[in-house]
């Protein structure tokens, strides 16, 4: 059970995978902080080992002043671009020893997905939920048979998002066909959809609910200025 834009009884542990360029990174630091609302522990975890481009790093001390638990390297740590690659954090595999509720930033793709596998005790977790981020602007998750293909290459799937944008040139309109290739996808794949994500100002043009009956929550951009 997923609550989204309430507050739930149990401990969350959630997942964010999203092929390149989706938001998921975006879409889970904003679910990080409203966590943070909850009064408990929060901890966002990089689990983006795969060519991560755009990292917490940079707004990793931003984030923890927020109230958020970050486990990430810190910039000066290593050199190079994202395009090497990234090494697990130590204190990643150990997250779910950590008091409270766990968000993971996962790297993107089928590849990204398999970073997942290094947290120890993730696969027995009960309140574990792997969340797809689909940004159907994107090649690869451009259409249903798309989201779908995406979907059955991954060993564990519990809904999905529609963050379907094209950065500052995004309109409702175009959030809004994303909420209806994403839903028909859903709906073949017998998933819910969790929510609709747009910046807050598309978010208050939507209303609370896309044209799909989906729950549209607002994000606040952080990731623009966490490039490698």
């Amino acid at each position: 059970m997923f609550f989204w834009g309430a507050r739930r009884i149990t401990r969350v542990v959630e997942a964010y995978v999203g092929e390149y360029a989706s938001g998921k990174s975006e879409v889970a630091v904003n679910r990080a902080l409203e966590m943070v609302a909850w009064d408990e522990p929060v901890t966002l975890v990089d689990l983006d080992l795969v060519e991560p481009c755009y990292t917490l790093r940079p707004i990793k001390k931003e984030l923890q002043a927020l109230g958020v638990d970050v486990i990430a390297w810190e910039t000066g740590d290593s050199i190079g671009w994202g395009e090497t690659g990234n090494i697990l954090k130590a204190e990643a595999k150990w997250a779910l020893r950590r008091p409270g509720n766990i968000v993971f930033d996962v790297g993107y793709g089928v590849d990204g997905a398999k970073s997942l596998n290094l947290v120890e005790g993730l696969a027995g977790e009960p309140s574990f939920k792997v969340i797809i981020v689909i940004n159907i602007s994107r090649p690869m998750t451009a259409g249903v048979d798309d989201i779908v293909a995406l979907v059955k290459g991954l060993d564990k799937v519990d809904g999905l998002i529609n963050n379907t944008h094209l950065g500052d040139e995004t309109t409702p309109e175009v959030v809004q066909e994303g909420a209806r290739v994403v839903t028909s996808a859903a709906r073949k794949l017998g998933l819910p959809v969790i929510a609709t994500t747009a910046v807050k100002e598309i978010a208050a043009q939507l209303g609370s609910y896309d044209a799909e009956g989906n729950l549209v929550r607002p994000l606040k951009r952080y990731m623009p200025r966490s490039f490698w």
